[in-house]
C-alpha cells in the first residue's frame, strides 16, 4: 500500500518554566491511502501533539520541533512556509477537533464556515460554494440543510456541531483526515452515529483517516491499524486484530485489561495500570513503562529496549521479548 503520510523519528518538546518537556520522542508510522490508522494511549502520551504538528498548529514558542520529518505526498512538511502550510490545511489536509463547540466560531452561521473553505481553497462562486456546502450538510445526515444552512452554532445539539465540522473537514476532499478525539463529549448512541458518518464518508471520497483516540472500542469498529503510544514513543503497532488478539506490549495488554467486555463475568471488577505516566521534563533513561510494568527487568531501567517484530505489520518494544529474555528469566 502506498504511504500518503511518512513520519520519520519525530521530536517534540515545549519549552516551560520547569525545563523542556520532551512530548515525542522519536515518533515513526506511516499511513497508506485510503487506510484508517488510530493512535491510541492516555493523556499525555503525545497522541494530539503529533496529530498538531502534522497540521504545523503548534506555536513555536513554546513548541520545538527538534529534529524528524513529516512526508506527505512526497513533500516534507516540516519544511514548508506558513503560507504554504495554509494551502494545505483544509485542502489536502482536514481536521477534526475535540470540542466542536470551542472550534466552530459562534458569531458566524454554519453555512458561511463551511463555503469559506470552499471559496478559498477550491476558488468556487458564492453560489457554487452553497450548492456545495448544502451538498455536504446533506452527506453527513443533517436535516433541512437549507433551514440549518443559516442557524449559528449553538442552534445545533453536540452531535449535530460535530457532523458540521466533519462537513468542513471534508468539503475540499482532502487526501487525509485528522480526527482528534472526535466523540469525547458525545453520549455512545451519538458517537456510533459519528463514526458511521466518518466511515460513509470515507468510502465516497477515498480518504485517509488518523483517529487520535483513548477509546478502544472506537478503534474496533473504525479502524485498520492501531499505534499504541506511551510516554511520548510507540511502544506497539499492529492490525486491529492483531492488537486486540495477540497484544505484546505489557502497556497494551494493560489498555485491554482495564476496559469492560462483552463476555465479562458479572461482578469482575477491571484491572487499572497502576501508577502514572513518567515526568516528560525527565524521561526515563530506559523503557518509560518500566515503573508500571509487573514484568519489569533490570535491564528495563537502563536501556530502552529496540523493536520486536512480529509480523509484516507487527512490532513491539519490551526487552521481555527479546530471544534472550527467556534464557535470562529462566537462569
Amino acid at each position: 500500500m502506498e504511504p500518503i503520510l511518512q513520519v520519520k523519528d519525530l521530536h517534540v518538546s515545549f519549552h516551560v518554566k520547569g525545563g523542556e518537556v520532551k512530548a515525542v520522542r522519536g515518533m515513526n508510522f506511516e499511513i497508506g491511502r485510503g487506510e484508517t490508522v488510530a493512535i491510541v494511549g492516555e493523556s499525555g502520551s503525545g497522541k494530539s501533539v503529533t496529530a498538531q504538528t502534522i497540521m504545523r498548529l503548534i506555536p513555536s514558542p513554546p513548541s520545538d520541533i527538534k529534529s524528524g520529518q513529516i512526508i506527505f505526498q512526497g513533500e516534507d512538511i516540516l519544511k514548508k512556509t506558513n503560507k504554504e502550510m495554509e494551502a494545505i490545511r483544509g485542502k489536502d489536509i482536514g481536521m477534526i477537533f475535540q470540542d466542536p463547540m470551542t472550534s466552530l466560531n459562534p458569531t458566524i452561521k454554519v453555512g458561511k464556515q463551511i463555503t469559506e473553505v470552499l471559496i478559498k481553497h477550491q476558488k468556487l462562486s458564492s453560489a457554487e460554494a452553497k450548492e456545495r456546502g448544502l451538498e455536504m450538510l446533506r452527506l453527513v445526515g443533517i436535516k433541512n440543510p437549507e433551514e440549518r444552512f443559516n442557524q449559528y452554532p449553538h442552534e445545533f445539539s453536540g452531535g449535530m456541531r460535530q457532523r458540521v465540522m466533519i462537513a468542513i473537514a471534508l468539503a475540499c476532499r482532502p487526501a487525509l483526515l485528522i480526527a482528534d478525539e472526535p466523540t469525547t463529549a458525545l453520549d455512545v448512541t451519538i458517537q456510533a452515529q459519528i463514526m458511521d458518518v466518518m466511515k460513509e464518508m470515507q468510502q465516497k471520497l477515498g480518504t485517509s483517516i488518523i483517529l487520535i483516540t483513548h477509546d478502544l472500542g472506537v478503534v474496533a469498529g473504525m479502524c485498520d491499524r492501531v499505534i499504541v503510544m506511551y510516554a511520548g514513543e510507540v511502544v506497539e503497532t499492529g492490525t486491529k486484530w492483531e492488537i486486540f488478539k495477540n497484544p505484546q506490549h505489557p502497556y497494551t495488554k494493560g489498555l485491554l485489561r482495564s476496559m469492560p467486555r462483552l463476555d465479562q463475568k458479572k461482578g469482575e471488577p477491571l484491572i487499572p495500570i497502576i501508577g502514572t505516566p513518567p515526568d516528560l521534563i525527565k524521561p526515563p533513561v530506559g523503557c518509560a513503562f518500566c515503573a508500571r510494568c509487573d514484568e519489569a527487568m533490570k535491564v528495563c531501567e537502563r536501556i530502552n529496549p529496540g523493536a520486536t517484530v512480529f509480523s509484516d505489520t507487527q512490532m513491539a518494544r519490551c526487552w521481555n521479548l527479546h530471544p534472550m529474555a527467556k534464557e535470562v528469566q529462566s537462569s
